[in-house]
């Protein structure tokens, strides 16, 4: 395998507009070659084969949809109450957004993980890593609720982000007066943390 550190991360970062367009049928060497511009050929020099490709997709996936030091240090300046959690929330929602093509592509990653017992395992494995991730964060951070607290609104979050991601039209009005997605971000969090003691 080639050692270009360079020109790996190009070419998953092609594979992740690849994935996210195209889903993972059309996730080829030659699409990924194609959208990177480069000769064909040269993803096959990287990746040992597709499920190689994916699961580096799913590592820079998390790099790229990651929180910023910077922003998570200014927000733990803040009161460790429930508007802590929204703000939490909201960056979250808005590097989605940003990155709608990076998010897409780890919802493709979700379905392929279904037909492929070994991508299963490795995602499976990952997603837990970032759930336990986020239950040990909100301990150590002394925000209100517990892991249950924690564990609800993944889910629910992850409802909002999928169907705003996917068909944000759902949404749209379903609570007259409340914005999307900002407002059932809030309405989220006010639902499921406890105000803090």
């Amino acid at each position: 395998m080639v050692s270009n550190p360079e020109r790996r991360a190009a070419l998953v970062d092609a594979g992740v507009e690849v994935l996210a367009r195209e889903g993972a049928r059309g996730l080829t060497f030659r699409a990924v070659d194609t959208e990177a511009g480069v000769p064909v050929g040269t993803a096959s020099n990287y990746f040992t084969g597709r499920d190689d490709l994916l699961r580096q997709i799913d590592t820079r996936l998390h790099v790229r949809l990651a929180p910023d030091p910077e922003v998570v240090a200014d927000l733990m300046t803040r009161p460790k109450d429930r508007s802590l959690v929204t703000a939490f929330m909201h960056d979250l929602m808005a590097r989605a957004t940003r990155d709608r093509t990076g998010y897409l592509a780890l919802l493709e990653l979700r379905l392929e993980a279904t037909r492929r017992p070994e991508l299963r395992a490795s995602y499976t494995k990952s997603v837990r890593g970032d759930l336990e991730e986020g239950i040990e964060f909100h301990r150590a951070a002394g925000l209100p609720g517990g892991d249950e607290t924690v564990t609800v609104l993944y889910l629910a979050v992850l409802g909002l982000l999928l169907e705003h991601l996917t068909l944000p039209d759902v949404l749209d009005g379903v609570l007259p007066g409340v914005s999307v997605p900002e407002g059932l971000v809030e309405r989220i969090v006010a639902t499921v943390v406890p105000e803090a003691p």
